[in-house]
């Protein structure tokens, strides 16, 4: 008893679980009392190795006792041949249906001895060999479907064995997938062709002449599973009833014999004619074909009967397929019928369904052959039925990413291959992956698989956790590419527009609303010359950016634009990657190039922007105190002032550009970019500040002073536009033991390197630091002490003066010192009692002198952002009018913010809310109109273009399309300013 249990667990070091397995091996002869017999350890180690040791061990058994006198050849042959043992022990320990098959037909494992055991150069004749009678005629009925269903199961019976047999002998050849489908393809074609044969013996008809049989599906693609339907379509010649009785027969007998034929893909599906003429397909698919037909043809491969006839219904469909994306909604068809095929699953299988699931086989196929169709109008490198073929021309062309298509075609491979083992283990149709719970299906097809172990999983565990794995890749590269915007765009576009031949596209372009089609070629020539990856994708490209562009107010300069900008990221390796995968940043950056000038010019040296185009809500970005901290913590980082100014120059041009993409998106709302663009200027004042400060206290070794910045006008409000400047003031105070006059030649220093370090020319919009609003202007000194500022605006300071300081607040350096200076000014700027009638006249007479003075010769003052009427000197000179008579008795009033001003003036009343609705209109109005200038022409402006080019540009800004008349914009403007400007002849006036 002992003994008998040393045994048995001696076994099972071999995998075996069976109680059956000691009694099993001592019956072949490889097991007894004292362990193994002779030279059987390789016999059994190859045992250990099959996917079901058990099963593979009583398929043996079953051949000893089926065939006695074939027995001790067999043995020998396992023993000493390496090739037939991995071969015959991996298909009986993976596949009962196979396993029945060696058994039932006595010595057909003698056909995995060879060195090929496929050979499917010879598969046709070997299966019309077995059919072949003695007189050269061909069986029919039964008789015909036996012989061709054994030798249909010989031949695959090889194909299983050398697929699965390197498992079971590590060493043996292993073939590709590809190569599996291949073999099994060309199987299916063989079976088509003998069934074929059978049928013309039948019914004493000839084929040739008379039908050509058209492969589908799998079989077009020489994709074929083990076990699947095989897609045809039959193709008569002038005798249908002939062909038909042909083409039923054949149906008849290769699928009672091999598998089933289905021809439901014919036109009309199930209830059409089964054999229809070449010219009826072709009336067919010219009138009545659905999208999901050309689909399917895109496969069609004639491959039995008719050589000819299969050749002319090739080339009859192949411009229908090639030319099906041209049809209305093509894109959209293709991807509801995707959606459909998923919402008919049942949920319970929805995850484990290895072709329909989510991620699933029809995942890939379908976005394969979406992408096929809709660029294969032009490239015939993706004319190829086989997905993996397409799918890696798909990559090559650029048309998808080269790591998204090896990343696809990998995770493909392995959920076919699991498919296989899957079909193989009872030669059924089957794509369900095992439940999570079945552990001992997953550990027989992790093992069959090839699957290890790994990070403490079992076999069965790493399999379901790399399926999971491939499935979720698939499903994040389908849906990247299969709904990608881009796809539609393109399919929007004519096919013969897509060829860009010159005189065809120059048409296309003056059509278009290009001015200069001839200077565009040339843009496009160049961008699409040569033969590199680069070049094909601007060549899937450009088609969808010219159309883009046309619906731009500059389609012109916008391509000149997008040239430059490609030429100077040609080394970028993400540049044209993110316009082919993301469809909406195309189509926004088209808007952008052929809208601004300001926007192409940051983005070749800000490309980094590019990429938040297609997510909006990184465009609009962090708040702006993050942004600001953020850049001020890396201007810090630099170990000088050069550097740090650099990094401040490259974080606002990055900032700068974000903002502007966003704005003329219409993402951002003026008060948020005002506020950005301010929150970026004092980012760059307070590194500029920080760094000027750190070298002078190096040379000093000490800081004489503190110095705080004061901003006062837009930058104060925190109401900047692109252009403009930085209005300050500078204070200091001295440290201790330091005098004034000591303290005020530091910070002047430190000023003046501040203003030196931004004020230096460059390529982005100017940084220039102006403090022409100090006391006495540009002649008074450039810093001040709080006394001093104190005794100049107790004893010299003006009116206007105390309307400046409306807007001051702290940005920069001493904190602690800004707001002493803040609650110094106070009493200046909130006087007690309010303005008096002295005082509001010199206001009002200091704004009529601003107006003339000011103003440039010839300027529309209808037209003028600025200074004009109704325009933003209006309503802000209105508003701080009005705080400086009533915010000593309103505290809402002490804001430097105008837009806040004009809601306290309404809360308190001191305004009628509709008066104040007319100011906050205006200014927001030619706030936008004056910011979009700056983004249309690159400069800064204050004048609404009055016609031309700019004014659609300012208009196309504010969502007017290029098929607007742009005078209705200017009316619009002309109207709300007209209207502001009568309230302020009221409240700045009158009262």
């Amino acid at each position: 008893m002992a003994e008998r249990a040393r045994t048995a667990a001696s076994a099972v070091r071999y995998g075996f679980t069976d109680i059956r397995a000691d009694s099993l091996l001592r019956a072949a002869g490889w097991w007894d009392a004292a362990g193994l017999v002779g030279d059987a350890s390789d016999v059994l180690l190859a045992l250990s190795r099959a996917a079901d040791p058990d099963l593979a061990l009583l398929g043996i058994d079953r051949l000893r006792e089926t065939d006695e006198d074939g027995w001790p050849e067999l043995d020998r042959a396992l023993r000493g041949n390496r090739t037939l043992r991995g071969r015959l022990i991996s298909v009986l320990g993976m596949s009962t249906a196979l396993a029945d098959f060696v058994v039932a037909n006595t010595g057909q494992w003698r056909s995995l001895e060879d060195s090929r055991c496929t050979v499917p150069e010879t598969f046709t004749e070997q299966l019309l060999d077995r059919l072949r009678r003695d007189d050269g005629t061909y069986e029919t009925g039964f008789a015909a479907e036996q012989a061709l269903r054994a030798a249909y199961r010989g031949l695959l019976l090889g194909i299983a064995a050398a697929d699965l047999g390197h498992l079971v002998e590590p060493g043996l050849d292993q073939p590709s997938f590809p190569e599996v489908s291949s073999q099994l393809t060309v199987l299916a074609e063989a079976a088509l062709t003998a069934g074929l044969a059978v049928a013309e013996q039948e019914t004493g008809a000839s084929a040739e002449g008379s039908l050509a049989v058209i492969a589908m599906g799998k079989t077009g693609g020489r994709e074929l599973n083990y076990v699947s339907d095989v897609d045809v379509i039959f193709v008569g010649a002038d005798d249908v009833m002939v062909a038909t009785r042909l083409a039923s027969t054949m149906m008849r007998v290769v699928g009672n014999a091999c598998f089933e034929v289905d021809a439901a893909l014919r036109p009309e599906g199930r209830s059409g004619a089964l054999v229809r003429t070449l010219e009826g397909h072709a009336a067919y698919y010219r009138k009545w074909a659905k999208t999901w037909e050309f689909q399917a043809l895109l496969k069609a491969r004639p491959v039995a009967g008719d050589a000819e006839l299969g050749r002319l219904y090739a080339e009859m469909v192949a411009p229908m397929v090639w030319s099906a994306a041209d049809r209305d909604n093509f894109v959209t068809e293709v991807q509801q019928m995707r959606r459909r095929v998923e919402d008919h699953l049942a949920s319970e299988h929805l995850e484990r369904e290895l072709k329909l699931g989510r991620g699933g086989l029809r995942d890939v196929e379908f976005a394969v052959q979406l992408l096929q169709l809709v660029h294969g109008r032009v490239d015939p490198e993706l004319h190829s039925p086989s997905t993996l073929d397409a799918l890696e021309a798909l990559g090559a062309g650029g048309y998808v990413g080269r790591v998204d298509a090896a990343e696809m075609a990998s995770s493909y491979e392995f959920l076919r291959n699991v498919e296989h083992r899957l079909q193989l283990r009872r030669l059924r149709r089957t794509h369900l992956f095992p439940e999570a719970t079945d552990t001992a299906e997953l550990r027989v097809l992790a093992r069959a698989c090839g699957t290890t172990r790994s990070r403490g999983r079992s076999q069965g565990e790493s399999l379901l956790a790399e399926f999971r794995r491939h499935a979720q890749a698939i499903r994040r590269l389908h849906e990247k590419v299969f709904y990608r915007p881009l796809l539609q765009s393109v399919a929007n576009v004519p096919t013969e527009a897509l060829r860009l031949t010159t005189k065809q596209a120059a048409s296309r372009l003056t059509a278009l609303g290009y001015a200069a089609p001839e200077g565009a070629l040339q843009h496009i020539k160049a961008l699409t010359a040569g033969v590199s990856r680069r070049a094909a994708i601007q060549q899937a490209l450009l088609p969808v950016l010219l159309d883009c562009l046309a619906d731009t107010p500059n389609p012109d300069g916008g391509l000149l634009s997008y040239r430059k900008v490609s030429e100077a990221l040609e080394q970028t390796p993400w540049y044209l990657r993110v316009l082919r995968d993301e469809g909406t940043v195309v189509e926004r950056l088209a808007f952008l190039l052929g809208t601004s000038r300001l926007v192409p010019d940051l983005l070749v040296r800000a490309p980094e922007v590019l990429q938040l185009l297609g997510d909006p809500a990184r465009l609009i970005g962090r708040a702006p105190d993050e942004v600001a901290t953020s850049l001020l913590a890396a201007v810090r980082r630099q170990p000088g002032p050069s550097a740090a100014v650099a990094a401040a120059r490259s974080l606002r041009r990055h900032e700068l550009l974000r903002i502007a993409c966003a704005d003329l998106l219409g993402l951002m709302d003026v008060p948020a970019v005002c506020e950005a663009l301010s929150s970026v200027w004092v980012a760059v004042l307070r590194g500029a500040l920080s760094a000027a400060s750190r070298q002078r206290q190096a040379e000093l070794g000490r800081a004489p002073a503190s110095v705080a910045v004061i901003g006062m006008g837009r930058l104060g409000g925190a109401e900047l536009g692109y252009g403009s400047d930085a209005d300050v003031m500078f204070v200091c105070a001295p440290a201790e033991g330091v005098s004034d006059a000591d303290a005020v030649r530091y910070a002047s220093s430190v000023a003046e390197a501040v203003r030196k370090m931004l004020g230096t020319p460059s390529a982005d919009p100017a940084l220039v630091v102006d403090a022409d609003l100090r006391p006495e202007g540009r002649s008074g000194p450039l810093v001040r002490t709080l006394d001093s500022y104190r005794a100049y605006y107790q004893r010299w300071g003006e009116v206007w003066e105390a309307q400046a300081l409306l807007r001051a607040r702290f940005v920069a350096g001493d904190e602690e010192l800004g707001q002493r200076f803040l609650e110094m000014i106070e009493p200046i700027r909130y006087p007690d009692g309010g303005l008096d009638a002295t005082g509001a006249r010199e206001i009002r007479r200091i704004k009529a002198r601003v107006e003339t003075e000011r103003m440039p010769r010839g300027a529309d003052p209808t037209r003028n952002t600025k200074l004009g009427r109704g325009g933003l000197a209006d309503v802000e000179w209105t508003v701080q009018l009005l705080q400086l008579q009533h915010a000593h008795e309103v505290p809402a009033l002490r804001t430097t913010s105008t837009l806040d001003a004009l809601t306290a003036l309404a809360e308190a009343g001191l305004a009628p809310a509709g008066s104040v609705a007319s100011l906050r209109e205006a200014w927001l109005l030619a706030t936008r109109v004056r910011n979009a200038g700056m983004l249309v022409r690159g400069k800064a402006a204050d004048e609404v273009p009055g016609s031309g080019r700019d004014l659609a540009a300012v208009a196309r800004v504010f969502g007017y399309s290029v098929d607007d008349d742009p005078g209705e914009f200017l009316d619009r403007y002309l109207r709300v300013t007209r209207l502001a400007h009568a309230v302020v002849e009221e409240l700045f006036y009158e009262n």
